[in-house]
């Protein structure tokens, strides 16, 4: 069963057909399908990208899942992996994560304090469906859920989630009518022009201190030559150039 769903998984979002397998955060999709391309170009070397929540990879990985590298957007799935024998040599921190607030238009006085204006909009019972990542596996998802709990505001918001399993999916279900608000990943918002739809507010990282969006990645134990060729390109400037287009930071933290 483990291996039929990597063959279902891997057949649905695997973007090549040969080269390294590497499984990455469906934050990082955005940019990840446009490093791969800049690979590509570069080397003449492809790779296989398989998106899904940091949780769900890093369960299938325990499960024997064949994958060489591994982005996650937390450094806690990697940590656990670490521990537990499946990774191979040191984590790298490669992209900081950026959360946004996504709102319908003239919900919220976007020159107001995001989340004074949220508090009053839910108050006021303006808000009836409010989007998030599952925060048991999407690390944006946790984020969301302690940026809500941080304001006060997560009892309001919590009878009115719809829940992606990914922050993919978050993203899609914003689009969708009916939908009032949303903290996605700025990357997968601005891929999907939700500036266009309604109000995009950045949130600084100090407003959810507790769940650091530091993005990490990491050689797993099936990586080989191609895999640690792609994972010492994914830390060059051109890598980086292509995380920053996409809308997340460069990295600010260097793991020991």
């Amino acid at each position: 069963m483990v291996l039929a769903s990597i063959g279902l998984l891997i057949g649905a979002e695997a973007t090549a057909a040969e080269g390294p397998l590497v499984a990455a955060a469906a934050s990082t999709r955005p940019a990840l399908e446009d490093v791969a391309a800049r690979y590509l170009e570069a080397t003449g070397e492809s790779v296989r990208l398989v998106f899904a929540s940091s949780g769900m990879l890093a369960q299938q990985i325990e499960n024997g899942a064949p994958f060489g590298l591994f982005l996650s957007a937390s450094g806690a799935y990697v940590t656990r992996l670490a521990n537990a024998g499946w990774t191979r040599g040191a984590p790298v921190v490669y992209a900081g994560g950026v959360l946004a607030l996504f709102t319908r238009h003239g919900l919220l006085d976007v020159n107001t304090k995001p989340f004074a204006a949220l508090r009053r909009a839910l108050n006021a019972g303006r808000i009836e469906r409010f989007v998030i990542a599952n925060p048991e596996h999407a690390p944006y998802g946790s984020a969301a859920r302690a940026v809500l709990g941080d304001a006060g505001l997560w009892g309001k918001a919590r009878p009115l989630l719809l829940v992606g399993a990914n922050a993919g999916q978050a993203v899609q279900y914003s689009i969708q009518a009916g939908v009032d608000a949303a903290l996605v990943p700025l990357s997968l918002a601005r891929a999907a022009a939700l500036a266009q739809l309604g109000d995009l507010q950045l949130l600084p990282a100090a407003s959810h201190p507790n769940v650091p969006l530091h993005q990490v990645m990491v050689m797993l134990q099936n990586s080989d030559v191609a895999t640690q060729r792609f994972f010492e390109y994914l830390q060059s400037t051109d890598a980086q150039a292509a995380f920053i287009h996409h809308g997340l930071k460069l990295p600010t933290l260097v793991l020991e």
